[in-house]
């Protein structure tokens, strides 16, 4: 199979037809404490950024590819390589997964497709994400893909009631 290809998942690039659901999820406000989102973002917004990506991650840095249920060809979450350094060869991942998809390994076999492609195809020495100290699920996730935390980065995220400890989480290639 090809790397960004397992028996139940496909990584593909974002398409003119992930419209719908990109805006479903990134209007999901319940999603915003996680990232740098603070406001709802308009399908005209997100069809300029579908129609302006280049997804080209030697040029613009960054990565987002679609997790595709290879059964049903549904979008079930995205999967973002970002900040990527091609001189330290590292790169941030983030995976976002479709409630109604969590809890069943498909997380982790999207992770395992981004590792694979990372380390053998795009040659890279390490992955790391930043995780929320409250989002327990996806440490647990990142932790069963064989990441370690590093550390702590106190007061990172601007929450509600005031801030939020972060994780970070390192996958090293040995």
């Amino acid at each position: 199979m090809a790397f960004l290809e397992s028996e139940n998942l496909l990584l593909r690039a974002l398409e003119p037809e992930d419209l719908d659901v990109l805006y479903q999820w990134e209007n999901d406000s319940d999603l915003w404490k996680y990232g740098s989102t603070l406001t709802p973002y308009s399908k005209f917004a997100l069809r300029d950024y579908l129609d302006n990506s280049l997804q080209d991650i030697f040029h613009s840095r960054q990565l987002r590819l679609m997790i595709i249920d290879k059964k049903t060809g549904k979008a079930i979450g995205t999967i973002d390589l970002y900040d990527y350094e091609p001189i330290h060869l590292r790169t941030g991942i983030g995976i976002l997964l479709d409630a109604a998809y969590r809890n069943k390994g498909l997380g982790m076999e999207a992770l395992h497709l981004s590792k694979e492609y990372a380390f053998r195809f795009l040659h890279l020495k390490q992955l790391y994400a930043y995780v929320p100290q409250t989002n327990i699920p996806s440490i647990k996730l990142f932790n069963k893909c064989g990441y370690v935390q590093a550390g702590i980065l106190k007061s990172w995220l601007k929450i509600r009631d005031g801030f939020e400890d972060v994780c970070l989480m390192q996958l090293i290639k040995e």
